[in-house]
């Protein structure tokens, strides 16, 4: 395993301008080797890895030593005066819990409190090792001995007065449609404890210790947490029951510590208390916000029509915005040089090397090429850290063959505080609608498996062996500049697999379109999730799973509307904008066993399509590939006029003899059915489709994202690189294009 990492801020950047890198090493202080490389191909060529070293001043030996990740999410309220010297208080919330117990190690969960650990003292509401509803205050605990069950809400409540020495504890099951035969527990105890010092107070986890002057936690809860409060004196029994029987812990001003509000400010980390006392707090780690609380009824799907029912936070004790490690290494990007992919590429004695990858972007006003590579930086970021290959499931069924894994996928099953990607669930099983590149991340690479950048970087290498100067821009270029960023640019090409995209990043490359531009879509099952990038945390994309598609795990009910701006999460062919009306072809099938080829069609022979062809002689296009063997492969995309596809576009290819690994995907199908795979149905199948664009320019797509896997095939002298060439030279032709 690698045994140094890192990560850069930010990640693109024009000449002259700084970027930093935090770099940690694992087990130990250790020295490290670093230097920057331009990315020209992965080790998947003929020639093997191809870099160009860059002459900086951070190149060579350094001391590294280990930065530590504080994963967890959790609120905090900085107001330690605040909470001094509490006699008599009351702890109220609803919660629902998803992990009870916690295994295989048990532990307790914090609903809230300003229990620190390190100092042996403060107070929690909590959940014990069992799962059942428990109050520390100093060292004293007491618990209802009655484990709550997981994904069902509970008034849950301590009143604590250590005047009298006792502490009476209430959990309450809340009605829902489910049938059980739960009943409210109630325990009153005796308790010795001196009045908590002044801390600061959390709701989902508790303080571990301040170590290199950050603060670590411990203790963290997974589930749901709604409308907690904290009262000035012990609530009667009779109080806490008519709290849960009302299904509200609101209280009067006069008893109001805290009433903190979490349906408010859903679009920030702000925690907002509505008692007079104004004790706001924040979010750590992004939690999931814009979640049910525990008086959904089911009526509104949108928590921006009923914040009243969207009053609750769903905490992880694995979620992670921001590792928050210390710089390491800064640099002045050198004035000199060119756009392109790059990395930091780090190297310690005992392990693989690590790439921390970065763009630079050409400068804002200063000289162009004419063409322009659009990295897949949303696309990349939602596979980030994927460790789906490590659990158990049904990979090797829909793979087609046993998962392979390497030193990478170890890594993050020794080290689960990298966070993971939007294709795997948290530790309570719920999806990852969260990723931030805040982080370590391990497969955005030049070396291993062959997917995304990696197979990228094929159609980098053949743009440079025929000498065809480019720019690299990132989807976060886009999001934030829009057509801005495009304006001047004769051709723009995607890489294999742009899937995940903003509203804005569509928006810019239909106008784009618009103004004359050209597209290049090299690959398949583009455009086809949605994504926001939260305001409120630079660096991260949400995104909910909603309701179809092909997913790795289905969005909770109610939560299909991100958090961060509102937007209906999920396909945009469900919200009419399918990746059809844009580039002609969208997702239809997958399969990851061997790619195929493409057979001409008789549209190939429409004098429109005759400077695709030229120099083409045969009927079979790509029977030959680094992407498993052919150009048309993994993810599929095919022409479809019913959702978009304009009707004067031409399938000049289309791809045929799939295997039956390859299935029809979710959205296609209304009702499975037998031989809706590649061995048999007309559907499985990848389009290559050409058409011009009203407003001058055009569009070409591959419908493949092995496409770009088989340019480099015999030194480029093959029928896919020639054709790709004829595509890209009567793109840059600025005759205008006729729509017919």
């Amino acid at each position: 395993m690698p045994r140094v990492l890192g990560y850069a801020e930010p990640l693109s950047v024009e000449p002259g301008e700084e970027i930093r890198f935090m770099v940690g090493t694992l087990d130990g202080p250790r020295r490290y080797r670093a230097e920057v490389v331009r990315m020209i191909c992965g080790d998947t060529h003929p020639g093997g890895l191809r870099t160009v070293r860059v002459p900086t001043p951070i190149d060579g030996e350094h001391e590294g030593t280990p930065q530590a990740i504080d994963a967890g999410s959790y609120a905090i309220v900085e107001r330690p005066e605040a909470f001094a010297g509490l006699v008599r208080f009351t702890l109220q919330a609803f919660v629902q819990p998803t992990r009870v117990p916690v295994r295989p190690a048990p532990r307790r969960q914090v609903v809230m409190g300003t229990w620190a650990a390190d100092q042996g003292d403060g107070f929690a509401l909590m959940l014990d090792e069992t799962g059942a509803l428990a109050v520390l205050v100093g060292t004293a605990q007491v618990s209802t001995g009655a484990p709550l069950t997981a994904r069902r809400w509970y008034h849950v409540a301590a009143a604590v007065d250590l005047a009298a020495g006792t502490v009476t504890l209430r959990q309450t099951p809340l009605g829902d449609h489910t049938p059980s035969l739960e009943q409210p527990v109630v325990v009153t105890a005796t308790v010795r404890a001196t009045p908590a010092p002044a801390a600061d107070f959390f709701l989902g986890a508790a303080r571990h210790a301040i170590e290199d002057g950050r603060l670590r936690t411990t203790w963290h809860f997974n589930g749901k947490i709604d409308r907690p409060t904290l009262a000035r004196r012990a609530l009667a029994v009779d109080d806490l029951a008519a709290a849960a029987t009302a299904r509200t812990t609101s209280l009067d001003a006069a008893d109001a510590l805290g009433l903190w509000d979490l349906a408010a400010d859903v679009a920030t980390d702000r925690v907002s208390d509505r008692s007079p006392n104004h004790l706001h707090g924040r979010t750590v780690n992004a939690p999931k916000r814009a979640v049910t609380g525990h008086n959904w009824d089911g009526t509104e799907m949108d928590w921006r029509r009923a914040p009243h029912q969207y009053g609750a936070i769903h905490f992880h004790d694995d979620d992670l915005y921001d590792a928050g490690w210390r710089p390491s290494l800064t640099l002045t990007v050198p004035a000199d040089v060119r756009s392109g992919v790059y990395a930091l590429r780090l190297d310690a004695a005992g392990g693989p090397e690590f790439w921390v990858v970065f763009y630079v972007r050409p400068p804002r006003r200063g000289p162009r090429a004419r063409v322009a590579f659009l990295a897949s930086t949303a696309t990349y970021l939602a596979y980030s850290n994927y460790r789906a290959r490590m659990r158990p499931g049904p990979a090797e069924l829909y793979i087609g063959a046993l998962p392979i894994v390497d030193t990478t996928d170890l890594l993050l099953m020794h080290h689960p505080e990298l966070g993971g990607s939007t294709y795997d669930t948290h530790s309570d099983g719920s999806g990852v609608c969260h990723v931030s590149r805040r982080r370590p991340i391990v497969n955005v690479r030049p070396t291993g498996r062959l997917w995304n950048l990696f197979l990228d970087l094929c159609l980098l290498n053949w743009l440079e062996a025929h000498d065809q100067p480019y720019d690299v821009v990132t989807d976060d270029d886009l999001h934030a500049e829009g057509l801005t960023l495009l304006d001047g640019y004769t051709v723009v090409l995607t890489g294999c697999h742009p899937e995940y995209y903003s509203r804005e990043m569509l928006d810019a490359l239909a106008a784009y379109l618009g103004r004359g531009g050209r597209l290049m879509y090299m690959g398949g099952n583009g455009f086809y999730w949605r994504v926001s990038y939260p305001s409120a945390h630079p660096g991260m994309i949400e995104m909910r799973r909603a309701e179809d598609g092909t997913r790795a795990w289905v969005e909770s009910v109610g939560e299909y509307y991100h958090s961060s701006t509102g937007e209906y999460g999920g396909l945009w062919r469900r919200q009419g904008r399918a990746p059809n009306a844009l580039v002609g072809v969208g997702f239809v099938a997958q399969g990851f066993d061997r790619s195929s080829y493409y057979r001409r069609t008789a549209a190939s022979r429409d004098p429109r399509a005759r400077f695709i062809f030229e120099g083409v002689a045969g009927e079979i296009l790509g029977d030959f590939g680094t992407a498993w063997d052919g150009a048309a492969g993994l993810e599929l995309d095919a022409f479809n006029p019913s959702l978009g596809s304009p009707p004067w576009a031409l399938v000049v290819a289309s791809s045929e003899n799939h295997s039956n690994a390859f299935q029809l995907v979710n959205e296609e199908m209304n009702v499975s059915f037998a031989g809706a795979d590649g061995q048999f149905s007309p559907a499985v199948r990848a389009d290559m489709v050409f058409y011009e664009h009203p407003g001058g320019g055009a569009v070409f797509s591959t419908g493949s994202i092995a496409y770009v896997g088989s340019l480099a095939h015999a030194d480029y002298a093959n029928d896919i690189s020639r054709l790709t060439l004829n595509v890209l030279r009567r793109f840059l032709d600025p005759a205008p294009f006729t729509a017919p």
